[in-house]
C-alpha cells in the first residue's frame, strides 16, 4: 500500500451520521426523527422544487455540464444582496462570489489556495471540526483556542496570531454551541489583527441569528479587512441535499481561489433550485418563523424542567449533561429520536417542526429519569 503523507495518516476524518433507514432497520423501530443535522424542518422552497422538476425534464441541460462559472446563480446573490443594501455602501459584483459544493468545499479551497506546512491557522473549539481537518490536510497548523462562554475567545484569539499565521476561523454563529460573537467583540478583534491574514467568517447559520448585537459583517466590515464570508443553500434554505453554498471576498481572493476550485464543482440541479430558493422570500421567512417558534418553545419546556442549554442564534440548541451523552444519544436513538453527541456530557439538537419539539422534550424528561 501507498503510504500517505504523515499529516493526512493523523487525521480524524469526519464522521456522518448513519441514513435514517439503516439506524430504523438495526434498531427495528419506525417513524423516527432527525434532530441532528440542523437541517430546515421545513425542507426546500415549493418554488425551487418546482423549478427542479421542470428543469429535470429538460435532458438537453441535464445531458451537459453545468455552467462552470455559475453565471446565473452569483449574478442573483450579487443583485440580491445589493439591492438589500447587505454591502452597505459598497456594490458587490460577481467577482467577489464563489460558489461551492457546500460552503464546507470553499473553506477547504481556501485553505488550499492559502496555507503550506509551515503555516497556521487560528480557530476556536469547539468548533466546525472541518476547519482543523482542512488545515491537517495541507500539513498547516491548527491553533485550537478554547471557547469563551461558549464562543470564540476573540482576544486569546488575537493573541495567537502571529507570522506564520494565514487564516483565522470565526464561526458565527458557532457550531456546536449555536453562541455568536458580538459586534463590539469582532470590532477590538479586527483592531488587534494584522493585515496578512485572512479571516473566513462561517455564516452558515445567518439567516437564524437573531441578536441586535449579532455582527453584520458584510454591510459594516466589507473592505476594512480581507474577510472571506462563507454562506450555504443546506440551512435556512433547505437545499441540504444539493449542497451548495457561496463565499463573499475581494475580487483578489476570488480569483486566487478559483484557481484551485475544481471545474464544474456545483451541479446544474443545485444552481437552478437554489437560484429560484434565493427568489423565494416568503419561505425564507416562514422558515425563521418556525424555528424562532420552536426555539422559544424549548427554551421554556428546558426552563421549566431545570434542563441546562445554551441560548442560540443558529438552529440549533447545545445542551450540557449531567450524564454520559452518548448514553442519552442511545437511549433517545431507541426512542426514535435522533440528536447529536458532540461532547462527552454534551448533545447538540436540531430545532424541528413543533411535534418534533414536543416529541424531543418528551422521550428526553423520560430518558433523564432513567439515565
Amino acid at each position: 500500500m501507498v503510504k500517505p503523507l504523515s499529516y493526512v495518516a493523523g487525521i480524524s476524518p469526519y464522521v456522518p451520521g448513519k441514513p435514517l433507514k439503516e439506524l430504523e432497520r438495526e434498531l427495528g423501530i419506525s417513524g423516527s426523527i432527525k434532530l441532528a443535522s440542523n437541517e430546515n424542518p421545513l425542507g426546500p422552497s415549493p418554488k425551487a422544487m418546482a423549478a427542479l422538476k421542470e428543469f429535470m425534464t429538460n435532458t438537453g441541460e441535464i445531458g451537459r455540464y453545468p455552467d462552470a462559472s455559475g453565471y446565473y446563480l452569483k449574478n442573483a446573490i450579487s443583485a440580491k444582496l445589493n439591492a438589500k443594501g447587505m454591502a452597505g455602501s459598497a456594490e458587490l459584483t460577481p467577482d467577489n462570489l464563489i460558489l461551492g459544493n457546500g460552503s464546507n468545499e470553499l473553506l477547504t479551497i481556501a485553505v488550499r489556495t492559502f496555507m503550506t506546512q509551515k503555516d497556521e491557522a487560528v480557530m476556536g473549539t469547539p468548533s466546525f471540526v472541518v476547519y482543523s481537518i482542512a488545515v491537517n490536510s495541507v500539513g498547516g497548523t491548527a491553533v485550537q483556542v478554547p471557547l469563551v462562554e461558549y464562543r470564540h475567545d476573540l482576544g486569546k484569539m488575537a493573541d495567537a496570531v502571529n507570522e506564520n499565521t494565514k487564516i483565522v476561523f470565526i464561526a458565527s454563529p458557532n457550531n456546536p454551541t449555536g453562541a455568536s460573537n458580538s459586534r463590539k467583540e469582532l470590532e477590538a478583534f479586527l483592531k488587534n489583527t494584522p493585515d496578512h491574514i485572512l479571516v473566513v467568517m462561517d455564516e452558515a447559520y445567518y439567516e437564524y441569528a437573531t441578536d441586535p448585537e449579532y455582527p453584520q459583517v458584510l454591510r459594516d466590515y466589507w473592505g476594512k479587512k480581507e474577510f472571506l464570508l462563507l454562506r450555504t443553500f443546506s440551512k435556512a434554505y433547505g437545499l441540504a441535499g444539493l449542497r451548495i453554498g457561496y463565499g463573499i471576498a475581494s475580487n483578489k481572493v476570488i480569483a486566487e481561489m478559483n484557481k484551485i476550485r475544481e471545474p464544474f464543482n456545483t451541479n446544474s440541479l443545485a444552481q437552478h433550485a437554489a437560484l429560484h430558493a434565493l427568489d423565494d422570500d416568503a419561505h425564507l421567512e416562514n422558515s425563521i418563523r418556525v424555528n424562532i417558534e420552536g426555539r422559544d418553545y424549548l427554551y421554556k419546556e428546558f426552563d421549566a424542567a431545570g434542563v441546562k442549554y445554551v441560548p442560540t442564534q443558529a438552529n440549533f440548541i447545545y445542551m450540557p449533561l449531567d450524564a454520559d451523552s452518548k448514553k442519552v444519544y442511545d437511549a433517545l436513538l431507541r426512542k426514535g429520536v435522533i440528536v447529536r453527541p458532540v461532547g462527552p456530557k454534551e448533545i447538540r439538537v436540531t430545532i424541528g417542526l413543533p411535534d418534533e419539539n414536543k416529541r424531543f422534550i418528551d422521550s428526553f424528561k423520560e430518558v433523564m429519569k432513567q439515565i
